[in-house]
This record gives C-alpha cells, structure tokens and sequence, in this order.
C-alpha cells in the first residue's frame, strides 16, 4: 500500500512540476532565439524577478491588462527596455504539490563576472521594488500611444486594454539597483544568460 502510495505522489508531483521546469527551460531556449510571440495568455500566477543591478537603454513604462486563459484580467505595469545589462539575476516560482507541500523553482544567472544581455525586453509586473533607480532623459507623463524613446510591446499596443492615451514614462537610460518585480510575464526578443542554473527544492526559497 505504501509503495503504491508513493509511486501516486511522485506522479502527481510530476503532473505539476514538470510542465512548470519545461516552461522555465522554454523560456531561457525560447528568449534566446527570439522564438517567443508577441502576445499570450498568461497563467496568472505571480512569479519573483530580480536583477543586482541593470543598466539599461531605451525605457519606457506603461500599464495594460494581461488575460488569462480563462478570460481572467490582470492590470499589469509593464517595464520596457530596448537593450539592458544585467548581473545577479534570479527568477523563481512556487508551486503547491498535494501531499508534498510547497516547492520551489528558481533559476539564476549572471554574476558578477559575467553579465547577461537582453533586447526589446518586457516584464508584466503587479509589483515593483528598487532601491535605487537613476535616470536620463526622463519624461513622465508621456501618453503611452507616443513613447519614443523606449518600446511598446507589439501584443499591448494592438490589445484593446492599451490605452494609447493612458499615462506613461520614458528615459533615455535608465540604472537600477535591487531591482524586484513580482511579475505575470517576461518577453524578449533575445536574453542572452550565461551560468544558469536551475533548481528545485521544497519549501519556500524564493528570489526575495
């Protein structure tokens, strides 16, 4: 009985976790080759994004709705960037597993010798924290159906929750510093992570 027990929590343990590490491997492969499309339901579970620092070039700052596949709506601040630098970076998410508990999947990447790289990146966030955040050639107020300076994601500006009249902000560049988001989802047209690893562990061991 026990053994038979065991061998249906291991397989409800894969059912549930396994989809969630090929999504984050996808990711890593998907960003990288620019393979990803433009728009997408999301899942609607929050996930952690951090960076030790970024510079980037190009920012733009805006909020839409992301939507579920079940038709649910997510108002999301979306961080936009044409091109960033980044060190220290660590994504994670936890998933609860019958029987098992809470477990944790987080990747990281770019330390501090070797930095990662991204192109047109967009992160779909519901929150936002920065210890320190300097900008050039900031403009706030910006209607977001004119940024210039920094990029609109091709999926937001067809939806019909953009508002191209909605409020937004751009700089020229932009450097944070403790960089968290708690985020829906992250899109780019290249992200380029070198030393990523990925691990899964029980228990809450998130990013921040």
């Amino acid at each position: 009985m026990s053994r038979s027990l065991g061998r249906t929590r291991w397989k409800r343990f894969a059912v549930i976790m396994v989809p969630g590490l090929m999504v984050a491997t996808a990711l890593g492969v998907g960003m990288a080759q620019g393979a990803l499309a433009a728009s997408f339901f999301v899942s609607g579970r929050r996930f952690q994004l951090s960076v030790d620092s970024l510079v980037g070039h190009g920012m733009s700052a805006y909020s839409t709705i992301d939507v579920t596949r079940t038709g649910a709506r997510i108002p999301v601040e979306v961080t936009g960037l044409r091109s960033a630098v980044i060190r220290g970076l660590c994504e994670s998410v936890v998933t609860p597993i019958p029987f098992l508990g809470p477990y944790t999947l987080r990747l990281t990447g770019a330390d501090r010798v070797r930095r990662a790289e991204a192109r047109d990146i967009f992160i779909d966030a519901t929150s936002i924290m920065v210890r320190q955040q300097t900008n050039h050639g900031l403009n706030i107020g910006v209607a977001a159906g004119a940024l210039t300076k920094g990029p609109v994601n091709p999926g937001d500006r067809h939806s019909r929750f953009f508002d191209p009249n909605g409020v937004a902000q751009q700089s020229s560049t932009v450097f944070l510093a403790d960089a968290r988001w708690e985020a829906v989802a992250v899109t780019a047209v290249t992200l380029d992570v070198p030393d990523v690893r990925v691990r899964l562990r029980a228990g809450h061991h998130e990013c921040f």
